[in-house]
């Protein structure tokens, strides 16, 4: 029996739509939610729904059992993720689940330094409290989702141009789905035990490429400017950005720019069986019709 957290996500519902997809039955997936009601599309699947909050130990317990391989998709809520996730992996083992598979993320620095630390931390120690919990476990280590890109360029990019503190350093971006559908190969094969793999495009680009693209969509150009980082927070916070989203845009962005996200090699191809969609294709999904 399989079971996948934050299933009314959208990472959780790309993963279960792949799995009933490929022909594992309905009746052998369970879809964990904290919010019953939203999760009316899973059962008319056939999919059993269990309600369980990552902050709610003894409702996760209960609702892991009989479960054989858990996903488990980080938590979105960065101030308590560490205890939640904590919570996630004792009632898995309490429950007796074998096998834990977790969503983490790519990254080189994993110290305080790194612009992304507010990120990375939670991700450190859950791989941590999973690779000691003697389950067995898969770790994914997750590259920028590309569906993220029409946030950190803006609604009027095809006008305005893109304004990133990126520079010139590429990342191995990958469509969110892309990582779903191998996630769930994961989840309905074995021999994955105790492995990490890294989920990264086959191919390194740069947000001034992507530019370059998004020109030959328009068919006029979309210019590329890179600030300093200090420039950029200056400049939307002037234009009365959320300073939440300030942060967060410079962070990634700055991270982009070290280097963070550039990978050598990825088993994302190979899991998923075929090429991930790259970021030309995706950037004409996404604007070739605006």
């Amino acid at each position: 029996m399989i079971l996948i957290t934050g299933a009314t996500g959208n990472y959780g519902k790309a993963s279960i739509d792949s799995l009933l997809r490929k022909g594992v039955s309905s009746s052998n997936i369970v879809a964990l939610v904290r919010d019953e009601e939203k999760a009316a599309d899973l059962k008319s699947k056939g999919v059993e729904v269990r309600v369980g909050d990552y902050n709610n130990y003894e409702q996760l317990v209960n609702a892991f059992k009989g479960i054989d391989k858990l996903l488990l998709i980080s938590g979105s809520d960065l101030v308590n993720r560490d205890q939640q996730h904590q919570n996630v992996i004792e009632a898995a083992k309490e429950a007796g689940v074998k096998h834990i598979v977790y969503t983490s993320f790519e990254r080189k620095n994993e110290t305080e330094t790194s612009p992304i630390a507010f990120v990375a931390a939670s991700h450190i120690t859950t791989e941590n409290l999973i690779k000691s919990s003697g389950m067995h476990y898969t770790i994914l280590r997750n590259n920028l989702y590309m569906d993220l890109l029409p946030w950190f360029f803006g609604e009027k990019v095809m006008e305005t141009g893109v304004f990133l503190p990126a520079g010139d350093t590429k990342a191995a971006f990958a469509l969110r789905d892309d990582m779903a559908e191998a996630t769930a190969n994961i989840m309905m094969t074995e021999g994955h035990e105790n492995k990490v793999y890294n989920f990264s495009n086959t191919e390194n680009v740069s947000i001034g490429e992507m530019a370059t693209s998004l020109s030959e969509i328009a068919g006029k150009e979309v210019t590329y400017t890179s600030p300093s980082t200090e420039v950029y927070i200056e400049t939307l916070t002037k234009a009365n950005v959320p300073a939440d989203y300030v942060g967060m845009f410079a962070g990634f962005s700055t991270a982009i720019n070290q280097g963070e996200f550039t990978v050598e090699n990825s088993d994302l191809e190979n899991i998923l069986g075929r090429k991930p969609t790259s970021a030309k294709q995706f950037l004409s999904m996404v604007y070739a019709s605006k």
